[in-house]
């Protein structure tokens, strides 16, 4: 069987990158972009950034801003009436995964009408077209949305979040600059920077990891474990080093899929509205020992990466659990809770197993599981 690998057609990487959004934007004949950003981004001037790159270059554009930060199947339909009366021919989404997956979702059903209940978009739906071309400018170091073949959309009245899985749109461009992320707040830096992390120990460990995908995850872990405390602290080193590793991260998960944490915590996002990084940084390291019996050596490799000292010389059990005490130190040091106590609610716990049972990532997860066993894990956390 051939592994496929999808990735931006350009990116581009540093202090001052949205400046080529002009650049892309005229040498692609574009002629009016459709702006996915979310209500705080434009209140606290950050989507403006980028509004006074296409002012400047006199590119037309049409703010939309209509946006949740868990988007709802109500946002996506909102947001494609808005695309066809603004008249733009392509998408410029400034944000994290929230702007970016409703861009996503507006692009897909764009091309793909048929599609335009969203909710049959869940899954690997079989659209025929490729999405409007999308620019990806990430203000937050962790979803990467911007270079992933996936999106999430909450069902609202299921109470759900529903993982789209769709090569088509990826965004063509991506500007990855952490001049866009310096505003974010230190809570939210290390919300997302801990997603980051989860999604690169995720995808080395997933079912579906090769050679390819291990090379990017193990250079994003090494990247993320070095950066995120300085990221939070708000060094300038801190930040370009975590919007670098968060990306690597994502050129490899979406490629191979996640694991039963991200199937667990997509279910806090819908039916509390649990920030997406924090539900992750959480259940990461106890998704960590539940999979370390079927992991092989690859722990030794996390804790390595992680900077963990002489694991050449531990046993297999010792190098399992200076990976995950390497996670959970991490976790606690930007200020993550250890615990879902104060979010989960115990009568939840069965609709909650069920939901991450029942979720696109679960089946990607190294280790057989039921939703006996997920009941139990949520269980352990509380």
């Amino acid at each position: 069987m051939a592994n496929r690998f999808v990735l931006n057609e350009t990116s581009y990487h540093g202090a001052g990158a949205i400046a080529e959004i002009a650049t892309e934007t005229l040498g692609r004949g574009f002629q009016k972009a459709f702006v996915c950003s979310d209500p705080d981004l434009v209140k606290f001037g950050v989507t403006k950034k980028v509004l006074d790159v296409l002012d400047e270059a006199k590119i037309a554009y049409e703010l939309y801003s209509n946006i949740k930060p868990n988007p709802t199947v109500e946002n996506v339909k909102t947001g494609v009436e808005a695309f066809k009366a603004s008249g733009a021919d392509y998408i410029v989404a400034i944000g994290g995964g929230s702007s970016m997956d409703t861009a996503k979702a507006i692009g897909i059903i764009i091309k793909n009408p048929e599609f335009a209940d969203v909710v049959s978009l869940e899954g690997v739906a079989p659209t025929k077209n490729k999405c409007v071309p999308i620019f990806a400018v990430p203000t937050t170091a962790g979803t990467a949305a911007e270079v992933t073949i996936n999106y999430v959309i909450t069902d609202a009245e299921k109470n759900r979040k529903m993982v789209c899985v769709d090569p088509k749109d990826i965004p063509v461009v991506a500007f990855v600059d952490p001049e866009m992320m310096a505003s974010m707040p230190k809570g939210l830096t290390a919300a997302t920077g801990m997603d980051a992390l989860t999604h690169a120990i995720e995808g080395y460990i997933t079912a579906g990891a090769w050679e390819l995908s291990d090379m990017f995850h193990l250079k994003a872990i090494e990247i993320i474990s070095r950066s995120l405390r300085a990221a939070v602290e708000n060094t300038p080193e801190g930040r370009a080093d975590m919007a670098l590793g968060q990306y690597v991260a994502g050129m490899g998960f979406s490629n191979v899929g996640l694991g039963i944490v991200h199937s667990m915590a997509h279910p806090l996002g819908a039916l509390y509205d649990t920030p997406h990084g924090v539900a992750n940084a959480i259940i990461l390291p106890t998704g960590m020992e539940y999979n370390a019996p079927v992991s092989g050596e690859k722990y030794r490799e996390i804790a390595r990466a992680m900077g963990v000292e002489g694991v050449d010389d531990m046993t297999q059990e010792e190098y399992r659990k200076a990976a995950i005490d390497a996670v959970k130190k991490l976790s606690a040091d930007v200020g993550i809770p250890a615990d879902l106590k104060d979010i989960v609610k115990k009568e939840d716990i069965p609709f909650l197993a069920q939901s991450a049972y029942d979720d696109a990532c679960r089946p990607g997860n190294p280790r057989e599981t039921s939703v006996e066993e997920i009941t139990k894990l949520y269980e352990s956390l509380l």
